[in-house]
């Protein structure tokens, strides 16, 4: 494994990045969309009824974000490089394919827990300033803000793989898209769940959910370098 060659993939994805448009629009949108709802809830309680996020995790509900920005983003790592014809100068190279998806799937990493705890510290600081007094101490509470912080990286990670591996095996951008974000609603749903306590939040659960990451994100990077074939992906370029 080389670093340089790493990074050199890294810098070549981000900058690919930066003259998407499609890209860009997620991710400065789509935080945005996640942020509103529990946003409402919050503002439209009053402090004699603050008592009522006690039996909810609000802060919960915004690992929807790091779970459906950065498959957005991977979904379009191999595919959308096919379909603008600069996918074969860089198959050509001698990068090994574990080097090649794991510097696409830093490319990917990084921006998105960045743009993720912006938004979440954001979403603390307005509920800290604005929201009705008694509010912000019942929602802002140091369990969830930790779980946040923890799973952020892991739930990102798990999303990349999912996005990576789709757009390895389809030819169309916004095919990969739809169908990474249909791979990623189950993880979306169990964040709603957990957030609205249809699911009671418990720390066995959270050691539970955060080993099935941990390992879902080890052996998602040896998948998906497994099915990162590049002589089919070449002869598809072709």
């Amino acid at each position: 494994m080389s670093r340089r060659r790493i990074g050199a993939i890294v810098r070549k994805e981000i900058r690919t990045y930066r003259r998407t448009g499609s890209i860009v629009w997620a991710m400065s949108v789509v935080p945005l969309v996640f942020i509103i709802q529990p946003l409402i809830s919050v503002f439209s309680l009053s402090s004699e009824a603050a008592h009522q996020l006690s039996h909810h995790h609000e802060l919960l509900y915004m690992l929807s974000i790091p779970a459906l920005v950065p498959v957005l983003l991977a979904s379009y790592a191999v595919v959308g490089e096919r379909q603008d014809g600069t996918l074969e100068p860089v198959l050509t190279t001698p990068i090994s394919r574990e080097e090649l998806v794991l510097g696409k799937a830093l490319a990917v990493f990084v921006p998105s827990i960045v743009i993720a705890y912006l938004v979440f510290g954001a979403f603390l600081l307005v509920v800290a300033l604005f929201a009705h007094p008694g509010v912000a101490p019942a929602i802002i509470r140091g369990p969830d803000v930790l779980v946040q912080v923890i799973f952020t990286p892991l739930v990102a990670g798990w999303s990349i793989w999912l996005g990576i591996a789709i757009s390895t095996r389809v030819n169309d951008v916004r095919v990969a898209q739809q169908l990474s974000v249909l791979a990623s609603l189950p993880t979306i749903a169990l964040i709603t769940l957990l957030s609205l306590s249809v699911i009671h939040p418990s720390a066995q659960l959270a050691i539970l959910f955060g080993v099935v990451l941990l390992i879902g994100n080890r052996l998602g990077w040896r998948l998906v370098s497994s099915l990162f074939d590049r002589e089919r992906l070449i002869a598809s370029v072709r």
